[in-house]
């Protein structure tokens, strides 16, 4: 069965370099150590696992005044392993303003992307704040596709604070305005949503331009009525992510075998769904 892995960072140096202060607190929240792999490392671990994978850049510049991992690296990364990865999501600082707004044109024209990933909490914003409508403009004139984290985050989870984020800026509710507004902008949440699931799981079904994918969890840990869901009247909606690194595929892929889903419906979630709504 063919797996498509929307959700994927590059592992690499760089990457680990974009995060800054927080990959002390993610590593606590991992309760393992947070370190840079090789690319070969990384595509390796594609192959073993036998996923096609879409890198996510990073842009965490204005909140944690770190490099980030950009556009352009992660397509460079792309174009050196067409094989196994397929695709990527740009990243884009809204605070950035007018060269957010040319990033957004140059990553779809030039670099080819499928569309954009944004982390509400650790950007500092909600993808509702109309302030920032101007580049979701952008991005919906671009006929590109948006990836949204909703639910809590282990970036910067137990540390006083919060380390300055918010997590109620990646509350469904903001998916939901966005969805309204942008109708024919193709919007995929990212992770199961905790803790809003029942919420995120009523604007996915109300919103046909809203999907879902299930990155950063162990499937075995899926809340119960999400289970039921996405066997049944969510199937359509549901897509597969895994947050790459930060759970092993081994782990991930035998915990979802072991949620007892048909073969028709897994063939949903693994690539048909990304198929149809994406064009992988």
């Amino acid at each position: 069965m063919r797996i498509i892995d929307l959700h994927c960072y590059p592992g690499t140096q760089v990457w680990i370099d974009s995060q800054g202060p927080y990959v002390e607190a993610l590593a606590k929240y991992w309760n393992r150590g947070w370190v840079g792999k090789t690319e070969e490392a990384v595509v390796q671990e594609f192959t073993e696992a036998g996923v096609e994978a879409c890198l996510v850049a990073l842009d965490l510049e204005t909140t944690v005044a770190t490099p980030p991992c950009t556009n352009d690296y992660v397509h460079d990364m792309w174009k050196r392993h067409p094989k196994r990865i397929i695709q990527c999501w740009g990243t884009l600082d809204p605070f950035k303003g007018e060269l957010a707004i040319r990033e957004a044109q140059h990553a779809v024209r030039d670099l080819g992307f499928i569309g954009f990933h944004f982390h509400p909490i650790m950007q500092h914003f909600a993808v509702n704040d109309q302030r920032f409508y101007p580049l979701f403009e952008t991005i919906n004139e671009l006929k590109a596709a948006v990836m949204i984290d909703v639910g809590t985050t282990g970036m910067g989870a137990g540390m006083p604070g919060g380390m300055g984020a918010r997590i109620r800026h990646a509350h469904p509710s903001a998916i939901d305005d966005l969805a309204a507004d942008f109708p024919n902008m193709n919007i995929i949440m990212a992770h199961p949503g905790w803790p809003w699931v029942d919420e995120a799981t009523a604007v996915a079904l109300h919103k046909g331009n809203v999907f879902w994918e299930m990155s950063g969890w162990a499937p075995k840990y899926f809340p119960g009525n999400l289970k039921v869901d996405m066997r049944a009247r969510l199937q359509d909606k549901i897509m597969f992510g895994s947050d790459y690194p930060s759970l092993p595929y081994a782990r991930i892929l035998k915990e979802w075998s072991e949620l007892g889903y048909s073969d028709a419906v897994m063939e949903k979630i693994f690539h048909q769904n990304a198929e149809r709504v994406l064009g992988l």
